[in-house]
């Protein structure tokens, strides 16, 4: 009797063991169906004539502001979720996402990088050794530690241009571009911070990827927007750096500082939302 009392509690110890399997099964595929099958909405066509005006600002996203952390965490994957520049990194990497070298000034989308490339914007913080090649007996460069420090990643600067649709009636804004920046020190004992720009990407491209990448909502884990509909619907905070100018669009910290550069910044912006409102008579 004993026996066959013992069996009975192992079956069901089993029993109870496999359905609670299966559904963790079932929850973790409904958590992550409905952000796999997500697509990008269209944008309306803008016709050129009804463009009245235009202007083309450049501005710096800094992810260590509360609310611009979303881009910044997690560090690495977790959950299906991975933070901006890792999900920019893997489509690098697939040759899913064309990266473009962020060292030119005149255009941003004109000369392609490949993933080693990219790589090699951290080249102080990937080690080399020189090894001996058996084959042929000379000396080549041998990477020791190829991990990408994607803790130092802490801004971004996106290429945005705004627009009046006289066909709307509207102010419109569209992004075009997005650059990871490394914020990091040359040198441990220095307390100075160095930033570097490392590669710009065409935003209409990457947008099929960012709307299957979910952004946690700390309000309702159900209802988690997509990092395009954080673009879209303009989630972030973020300041101007540099508008186009006559002068090879140069930035404001090329002939401003301090309280001057912020106040020039938050001119240019003043400036495109007044454009809008100096149409209107009340």
């Amino acid at each position: 009797m004993k026996k066959l009392f013992l069996i009975f509690v192992l079956v069901l110890i089993g029993a109870t063991s496999e359905n609670l399997l299966k559904a963790q099964v079932n929850y973790n595929a409904y958590v992550k169906k409905t952000t796999v099958d997500r697509k990008p909405a269209p944008l309306p066509m803008v016709r050129e004539s009804d463009v009245i005006w235009s202007k083309t600002v450049w501005r710096i996203i800094d992810f260590r502001e509360k609310a611009n952390q979303h881009f910044y965490y997690p560090t690495s994957e977790m959950q299906g979720r991975n933070n901006l520049f890792n999900i920019l990194l893997k489509g690098i990497e697939d040759k899913r996402i064309t990266a473009f070298d962020a060292q030119l000034t005149d255009n941003e989308f004109t000369e392609p990088i490949n993933f080693n490339q990219v790589k090699q914007q951290f080249g102080d913080s990937i080690r080399r050794i020189k090894v001996t090649d058996l084959n042929t007996g000379n000396d080549k460069d041998s990477v020791v530690s190829s991990e990408i420090p994607v803790k130092e990643v802490k801004q971004l600067e996106v290429k945005e241009v705004w627009y009046f649709d006289k066909q709307k009636s509207t102010l419109q804004v569209r992004i075009l571009g997005l650059c990871p920046i490394r914020v990091f020190k040359k040198d441990p004992k220095d307390s100075t911070f160095v930033r570097k720009r490392l590669f710009w990407v065409f935003y209409p491209e990457i947008r099929p990827i960012l709307a299957k990448k979910e952004v946690l909502n700390d309000f309702n884990s159900a209802r988690s927007l997509s990092f395009d509909d954080v673009f879209l619907t303009r989630r972030f905070d973020g300041y101007i750096v540099k508008e186009e100018n006559v002068y090879n669009n140069r930035s404001i910290e090329e002939y401003a500082t301090g309280e001057y550069a912020f106040k020039e910044s938050e001119r240019i912006k003043n400036s495109i939302f007044d454009y809008e409102q100096d149409l209107w008579e009340y």
